[in-house]
């Protein structure tokens, strides 16, 4: 990948932290995988105004390892969004294509969908070995930065976006090691490409979040949800203030419950 221009910068790198599971399994859906069920039967599903909108400012503000650019804005697509998935693994690019079918269901104003060539994907997901993620990490951002982000974040998984002067992202970069296992995969899967469509800091103060690096799912969990629905609400635009997105959020988030509701079955 070229380096960014001035007008286009990496905005981030943000990167999930897992146990490995031995890839010893038969490749599963995420809802047959044990380690995902059970999270599932215990998910909180219910939340109070405060604990979601804290967590959407804590998410879609800032950056946990940002490169250039300021982190203060919203930053989001304004479109459609497709993926496209650089692999030789097919069952791992089935995976992803439910991944990326889960998200444009439970997202309500996210045009997202996979796309089979290259040229029409602003999103692009390299599949690599773990034993190849530094290498695909020097190819995409060069040496001395590859070491740096190997030194400081050491991760299996990792995404970034560059993003124009108003803020909307414009192409996203996500690389998934697909060697890991099932779990790992999927969890992998779900934070990065989520995070590579704008709420990319991670933080470790909201509980609840994927985007907390002592929290894995390994699906799209109801919390996640209302961030990535709020953020994907036409009201809430690229290039917001923190004050501006405060004085539309009550109305957003009004319509985002029920539309979360409704797509969760929810009983509240």
């Amino acid at each position: 990948m070229n380096p960014p221009s001035p007008r286009l910068r990496i905005a981030f790198l943000a990167l999930a932290a897992f146990t490995l599971v031995p890839d010893t399994a038969p490749r599963a859906a995420a809802g047959e995988l044990p380690a995902i069920s059970s999270r599932q039967r215990t998910e909180k599903k219910t939340f109070t105004d405060r604990e979601i909108v804290e967590g959407f400012l804590k998410t879609a503000f800032g950056a946990e390892y940002h490169l250039a650019g300021r982190v203060d804005r919203i930053r989001k697509f304004d479109g459609p969004v497709r993926v496209f998935a650089e692999s030789d693994r097919a069952d791992r690019k089935t995976q992803l294509a439910k991944v990326v079918s889960d998200i444009g269901t439970r997202v309500q104003h996210l045009d997202i969908a996979m796309t089979e060539t290259r040229e029409a994907a602003n999103v692009r997901v390299k599949l690599v070995r773990d034993r190849d993620l530094f290498r695909t990490l020097t190819s995409f951002y060069g040496a001395e930065k590859a070491r740096e982000i190997r030194s400081s974040l050491d991760p299996q998984c990792l995404s970034g976006f560059r993003k124009n002067d108003s803020f909307e992202i414009e192409h996203s970069d996500v690389i998934l090691t697909v060697d890991n296992g099932d779990f790992v995969f999927l969890d992998c899967a779900y934070e990065e490409l989520l995070q590579s469509l704008g709420p990319i800091n991670d933080t470790a103060s909201v509980p609840w979040t994927m985007f907390n690096d002592n929290v894995s799912m390994g699906y799209f969990d109801v919390y996640d949800q209302y961030i990535l629905n709020l953020l994907y609400d036409p009201r809430v635009k690229a290039g917001m203030t923190v004050a501006e997105v405060k004085a539309v959020l009550p109305a957003v988030l009004k319509d985002v419950r029920a539309w979360v509701k409704r797509v969760n079955d929810l009983k509240e």
